[in-house]
């Protein structure tokens, strides 16, 4: 599998932008894609995910109400929808994919990812 992740950029704060998550290869073996963000001295989190066969999703509690989740299986392709940004959004985000179809539904945990798209920077200034 793998990812390509783009969509990001430089905004002011306040305003929005959409990353995608394009998936290649055996994407049909994939059951979760989610996104992670790494801000310069932090360590990775994870803020959202969708099981791309059931449609569950997770959104951290930092962007639950201003970045939804979407997937159009038939582009295999998963939408993160960044809006009302704020300065502390800045950071490196990453799209993974999770081969392992969770009981409890998709996982924010990115150890159990296993593969990772390079990462789209997004910088959001005050």
């Amino acid at each position: 599998v793998q990812l390509q992740a783009s969509g990001g950029g430089f905004v002011q704060a306040g305003g929005s932008l959409r990353l995608s998550c394009t998936s290649s290869g055996r994407t049909f073996s994939t059951y979760a894609i989610g996104w992670f963000r790494q801000a310069p001295g932090k360590e990775r989190e994870g803020i959202a995910c969708i099981g791309r066969s059931d449609g569950n999703t997770y959104l951290a509690q930092s962007v639950k109400g201003r970045f939804p989740i979407s997937s159009d299986n038939a582009k295999n392709t998963v939408y993160l929808q960044m809006n009302s940004l704020k300065a502390v959004d800045t950071a490196i985000y990453y799209c993974a994919a999770d081969l392992v179809r969770r009981q409890y539904g998709c996982s924010p945990y990115g150890p159990l990812y296993d593969y990772w798209g390079q990462g789209t920077l997004v910088t959001v200034s005050s």
